[in-house]
């Protein structure tokens, strides 16, 4: 006769483990989409979540971000017709704004005003937390994907543990944060490589594969478009499907065939306006050879010698070997820290019995190694939340088969069978190790958000949406222009306008006259602690050859250091390379004392239109 008590024909010990399964989950949500959430962290997330609020008005995927480096490509192109209020963005992959837009408009985030921050309490822009709460709905989505996907794989205690772990990492919680669409591609992905084992099965089993291979080629495609470099992890998958997968090569040309026919639409738009199929993304190159990307989106001027990066073997090779070992080094962090992740490389030397088991980790080594030569090509910065960041996608299926072979390892201790604590003890060790970033991490957030109470700060520095939304917005009109070091806050927070500020003045002079050729204002020019995010002051860049702007970027915080003592105008117009500029601009609002300046050529009224 059972002891264990039922409830509805349900076990209640299993019952009483999902309750608090969910319980836990809720409290995650509500920690971080409530109780710590200060705003969008990321000025990718920031601008894709704008172009999202364009999408929603119906202007398409335009972008009021402004790369100098985005009109010279368009300019090179014959018959474009240029206009600053009504640029097509071909920097970002398009799905994830066509989320945000499709969210956006369902919530009237299209109108600005609706959730304009018009109250001087409220320092966390509303909005923020709709694109957040976007990315936390994909990932509580993705854990779902991965434990039916894990228990096919494995079983059911192997899945729930990596569920757990997707729970407990900090850091997907951070990239919830961001903006970026990393957990809708961690949902995509996820997809893609059920559909992929699924052929698997079906291939060891003599089945037809066409189908399950082409349910995963449309996730991949979804993904390429969520992040174009995730075509480096396709291209992994077709190697294998071209030569492993029957017929052989027609599994490969299926997949690319996909690809293609989803990305052609927007290869065309990014023809029309570059000249190029990969549009301004493609120029994102210069981030793995040089570590410059910022400064060669900044200029305008095709003769820089910045913008002619030398494509020999030998830049290829020092830099791609340079990334790859940095990628190495990090490799924990960019998992998560989920403790077991890293073991999958030990699991591919585990002779595992059931085929589909065996050959699946080869399948996600060579789509991993693909993704990480991608991102040793185009850049991947120490940020564990970079907007190249693809290993986090992986985090989850390398996680459960370092799960199984720790799991291996521990059925071959000579423990005292019968004991939920020896079965089960070796999961537990690796959660509350994986656990360990985000447990640490949680009471000091709960005192700070409930210090705040009310007023919660925003990401500061850099960003202060408050002094965007409400001054600096009404401060301008529908046809002004700001120039910024952070041009993704502006446009987003301030729904204004904003180009890149150049990193010449001839470039900045030229950019005027072609504002003032389309009958729109430059208003203003706008410095932040953006300037001096990767501390310039001890590194080459910003401050580096070629930057003109350096005084006017350093104005701001000399004359907080020194409480006004440098006198009229600063440190920017004492410095003659752009005394005349700035002569144009003469008025000054701080909207954060020393460290958020506008400056403009109209005085700024409060509460003015």
């Amino acid at each position: 006769m059972s002891t264990s008590s039922k409830v509805g024909g349900i076990d209640a010990s299993i019952l009483v483990r999902r309750l608090l399964f969910f319980v836990i989950l809720a409290a995650l949500v509500w920690f971080y989409l409530i109780l710590s959430f200060r705003g969008l962290t990321s000025a990718r997330g920031i601008e894709q979540a704008q172009i999202g609020r364009e999408i929603a008005r119906g202007n398409g995927a335009t972008t009021k971000v402004i790369r100098p480096a985005a009109i010279w490509k368009a300019e090179q192109v014959e018959g474009v017709n240029l206009e600053f209020d009504h640029l097509y963005d071909t920097y970002h992959s398009p799905l994830g704004p066509m989320v945000y837009g499709a969210v956006l408009k369902l919530v009237g985030g299209d109108d600005f005003e609706r959730f304009q921050m018009v109250e001087d309490k409220r320092t966390i822009y509303r909005l923020d937390q709709v694109i957040a709460a976007v990315s936390v709905i994909f990932f509580l989505l993705a854990i779902g994907i991965n434990y039916l996907l894990i228990s096919r794989i494995f079983d059911g205690k192997i899945a729930v543990a990596t569920a757990l772990l997707m729970i407990f990492c900090d850091l997907m919680w951070k990239f919830t944060h961001t903006g970026l669409p990393q957990m809708l591609m961690l949902l995509l992905f996820s997809c893609a490589l059920y559909f992929i084992y699924r052929a698997l099965e079906a291939s060891i089993e003599n089945k037809t594969t066409i189908g399950a291979i082409a349910i995963a080629s449309i996730f991949l495609a979804l993904l390429a478009l969520s992040h174009w470099l995730t075509i480096w992890i396709t291209l992994g998958f077709v190697i294998y499907a071209a030569f492993f997968f029957k017929p052989k090569g027609v599994s490969g040309i299926m997949v690319l065939g996909i690809l293609f026919v989803f990305s052609l639409y927007f290869m065309g738009r990014n023809m029309d306006w570059t000249g190029s199929p990969t549009g301004v993304a493609g120029m994102t190159i210069y981030g793995g050879l040089t570590q410059s990307e910022e400064a060669i989106m900044r200029t305008s001027d095709p003769s820089e010698e910045t913008y002619r990066v030398l494509y020999n073997l030998n830049s290829l090779i020092l830099n791609t070997t340079s990334n790859i070992l940095q990628q190495t080094e990090r490799l924990y962090n960019n998992f998560g820290a989920i403790l077991s992740a890293p073991l999958f490389f030990f699991a591919l030397l585990h002779p595992f019995k059931r085929e589909s088991i065996a050959k699946f980790r080869w399948i996600v080594l060579l789509m991993w190694t693909m993704g990480a030569l991608g991102m040793a090509l185009y850049g991947l910065s120490e940020k564990s939340t970079d907007s190249n960041q693809l290993h986090i996608l992986f985090a989850p299926i390398m996680a459960a088969y370092g799960l199984a072979f720790i799991s291996i390892l521990w059925s071959r201790l000579e423990l005292p069978a019968g004991s939920p604590v020896v079965r089960y003890g070796h999961f537990a060790i690796v959660i509350l190790i994986s656990a360990g970033p985000l447990l640490l991490s949680i009471p000091n957030s709960i005192r700070a958000g409930l210090a705040r109470k009310e007023a919660k700060s925003p990401i500061w520095p850099p960003y202060w949406p408050s002094g965007l939304s409400r001054t600096l917005h009404d401060a301008t009109g529908e046809s002004d222009i700001v120039f910024s070091d952070q041009p993704w806050a502006v446009a987003w927070y301030a729904d204004r306008l904003s180009i890149w500020l150049p990193r010449k003045v001839g470039e900045f002079e030229y950019l005027e006259d072609l504002a003032s050729d389309q009958k729109l204002n430059t208003a203003g020019i706008l410095m932040s602690p953006t300037s001096f995010e990767n501390n310039p002051l001890y590194t080459p860049a910003p401050f580096g050859s070629g930057e003109e702007f350096a005084a006017l970027m350093l104005d701001g915080p000399s004359m907080l250091a020194t409480k006004g003592g440098l006198g009229p105008g600063g440190l920017r117009l004492r410095d003659q390379t752009i005394a005349e500029v700035m002569a144009r601009y003469p008025e000054v609002k701080q909207l954060f004392t020393g460290r958020l300046i506008y400056y403009s050529k109209e005085p700024i009224i409060e509460g003015a239109r």
